[in-house]
C-alpha cells in the first residue's frame, strides 16, 4: 500500500469510527438526555475501550459540541430547503413556513429539538464553534426581519439595546425589526414546547389549528415599519 492510500485508508476508518460514536451520542440523547450523556457509555455501546472513543472525543463537552454543530446543520438544512420553495416577496409565507417546518422536525426528533432548545446541560458552555450552526437556523427569520426593514425604508430607532443582533448578524435591523423578530421567534419556540412537552393537555383540543393561529399571530413581517419603543408595544 503507498503512503497516500494508507492515509486515504486512515481517513475513512476515522470517518466511520466518528460517525459510529456520533451515532452512538444521538441514541444516548433520546434514551437517557443530554446530561447524562458519557464518553465511556458511547464506548460500551460501541464494544470499544473508552481508551479510544477519547482519542477523537477528548471529554463530554467535545462530544456534547459535535453533537450541537450536526443537529444545527441539520436542521437549518431543512429550514433552508422549505424557505427555498417559497415566493421570496411574500415574506408572511415565509414566516409561516419556517414555524411550520420547525414544528414537524421537533414533533419529529422531541430529544434533539430538547437538546438545542430546551434546558440548559449543568456544567456545559457552548463554545464559539456552535455560533455559526446555530446562527444559519435563525439566518431565515434575520432575512424577513431585513426584507420587512427595507419595505419600510429602514427608518426607527437603532439603540445598544439590540446593537448584539446587528453586530452578530451583519444586518443594520431597526429596534423595531429587532423586537418584532424577539417576539416571534421566543412565541414561535414557546408554542412548540408546550405542545411538545405535554403542557397543552385538555386545553387544546386540536394542535394543529392552533398552531396555525399561534404562528399567524406572531408573524414578525406585520407591523414593519412602527417604532415598537416609541409606540409602547
Amino acid at each position: 500500500m503507498t503512503p497516500s492510500a494508507a492515509l486515504s485508508a486512515r481517513a475513512v476508518a476515522r470517518r466511520e469510527l466518528t460517525g459510529a460514536i456520533v451515532a452512538s451520542a444521538r441514541r444516548q440523547l433520546a434514551e437517557i438526555g443530554p446530561a447524562a450523556l458519557s464518553v465511556r457509555a458511547v464506548a460500551r455501546d460501541l464494544g470499544m475501550a473508552s481508551s479510544a472513543v477519547y482519542r477523537y472525543f477528548p471529554s463530554r463537552d467535545d462530544l456534547l459540541t459535535e453533537l450541537l454543530v450536526i443537529i444545527y446543520g441539520e436542521l437549518a438544512d431543512r429550514l433552508e430547503q422549505a424557505d427555498a420553495a417559497v415566493d421570496r416577496s411574500d415574506l408572511g409565507e415565509r414566516w409561516l413556513t419556517l414555524g411550520r417546518t420547525l414544528r414537524c422536525w421537533a414533533l419529529a426528533a422531541p430529544h434533539e429539538y430538547a437538546f438545542l432548545y430546551g434546558s440548559p446541560v449543568p456544567g456545559y458552555s457552548a463554545p464559539d464553534a456552535t455560533v455559526a450552526p446555530s446562527g444559519r437556523v435563525t439566518a431565515i427569520l434575520l432575512d424577513i426581519m431585513a426584507e420587512s426593514d427595507r419595505r419600510s425604508s429602514g427608518t426607527g430607532a437603532r439603540s445598544e439595546i439590540y446593537a448584539g443582533i446587528r453586530e452578530g448578524s451583519g444586518i443594520d435591523l431597526s429596534d423595531d425589526a429587532c423586537i418584532r423578530g424577539l417576539r416571534a421567534w421566543g412565541g414561535l419556540l414557546g408554542a412548540i414546547s408546550l405542545e411538545l412537552f405535554g403542557h397543552l393537555h385538555r386545553a387544546v383540543l386540536d394542535y394543529d389549528a392552533h398552531f396555525e393561529l399561534i404562528v399567524a399571530r406572531l408573524d414578525p413581517s406585520a407591523g414593519a415599519g412602527q417604532d415598537a419603543l416609541s409606540t409602547g408595544r
